[in-house]
């Protein structure tokens, strides 16, 4: 074992609210996994970390503590620290592949990559609904990941939504299947047994619809502002749900294709906005006509996040973080599922 001690420089975020020794250990477990840490490395003693790094003794100690009991560093009474070679390289390099970097993706991958841990090692790649930049960046690492983690969103040539297209199809048959993982979409078009933790679009939307059924009524008509063109256009479930759901209750309904300037609000009606950008010139357009929602214009949002909750907006949400974990565990335990995510209907006062 070599005994020499190589320079670690720790880059510490004065600003955040991570304590420092957690920031420390941190920095070391990414230099371990990334190999700029060698296995066979003797780590700094505390007083030449502390000094390198201009931080105490107190916090390199606590650091070191911390890697010793994830059993990342071991240390050899009166010698030093050093990397413990069976738990440095992270037997799991997994390859998570996104279709957009909105907020709600982002919380699956939070809770995905926080569930992991140090047990693994994840990158993350976005495809933007893309078919052939998917299928590009996916042949250029099949060989570099245990696991593969994919959101499947797609456009077709009419830009409009589908799951997978034949192509996309072809090029996920090519990984084994016990390193694939589906998440946030149907997982039947794919052969095998693998992990899948789906949403139902359909169902979903109608199950939690029927929740609010008894607020929904109040008002005279209920729209749904749904694109099917969209930049990143939406499961067309969604809007087969919704119509299923006004349908089988007899409720009068329309379906927009965009929140428009200028709406009259003449009668008082209720509307599901999908994208972000409808629910803002909705909000505003209520505020500009001095509006009260929940009492004379109803709101709905599609998908949770921490603002819609800040302003009460009621929501239909599958739940990301749960979808996050989900898949996480699943991975480490290294179990094959199908598991439909949970979906909530959040009532707030804007309904």
């Amino acid at each position: 074992m070599a005994q020499e001690t190589e320079r670690i420089l720790i880059n510490i975020k004065k600003d955040s609210s991570i304590p420092k020794y957690i920031q420390v250990a941190d920095s070391i477990t990414n230099d371990i996994i990334t190999g700029k840490i060698r296995t066979d490395q003797k780590l700094p003693s505390i007083n030449e970390l502390s000094e390198w790094n201009s931080l105490s003794r107190d916090t390199i100690e606590k650091a070191y503590k911390l890697l010793r009991d994830q059993e990342l560093v071991f240390s050899v009474m009166g010698v030093g620290n050093f990397v413990n070679p069976k738990k440095s390289k992270s037997s799991t390099d997994i390859f998570f592949f996104m279709n957009k970097p909105s907020s709600y993706k982002m919380e699956v991958y939070n809770a995905f990559v926080d569930t992991i841990g140090s047990k693994g090692h994840v990158n993350m790649s976005l495809y933007y609904c893309d078919e052939n930049l998917f299928i590009d960046t996916l042949k250029n690492n099949i060989n570099n990941y245990s696991y593969f983690v994919i959101m499947p969103h797609f456009k077709n040539k009419a830009n409009t939504h589908v799951n997978y297209t034949p192509k996309v199809i072809k090029a996920i048959e090519s990984i084994p299947k016990d390193q694939l993982v589906i998440i946030d979409n149907t997982h039947d078009e794919i052969s095998g047994n693998f992990v899948s933790i789906y949403q139902d679009y359909e169902k979903d939307i109608m199950e939690a619809l029927e929740q609010g059924l008894e607020r929904i009524k109040n008002y005279s008509k209920i729209n749904l502002v749904f694109s099917p063109k969209a930049v990143f256009p939406y499961p067309k479930g969604i809007l087969t749900g919704f119509i299923q759901f006004c349908e089988l209750h007899q409720l009068n309904f329309e379906v927009l294709d965009q929140i428009y300037d200028h709406l009259e609000f003449e009668s008082k009606e209720a509307y599901i906005t999908v994208i972000e950008e409808d629910l803002v010139n909705l909000v505003q357009q209520i505020k500009n006509k001095n509006l009260t929602m929940g009492k004379d214009v109803g709101v709905i949002s599609y998908n949770e996040t921490p603002l819609k909750a800040l302003l009460d907006i009621t929501v239909v949400s599958s739940d990301f973080k749960v979808m996050g974990e989900l898949a996480a565990k699943m991975v480490l335990s290294n179990e094959k599922k199908f598991y439909k995510n949970p979906f909530n209907y959040i009532e707030r006062k804007s309904l």
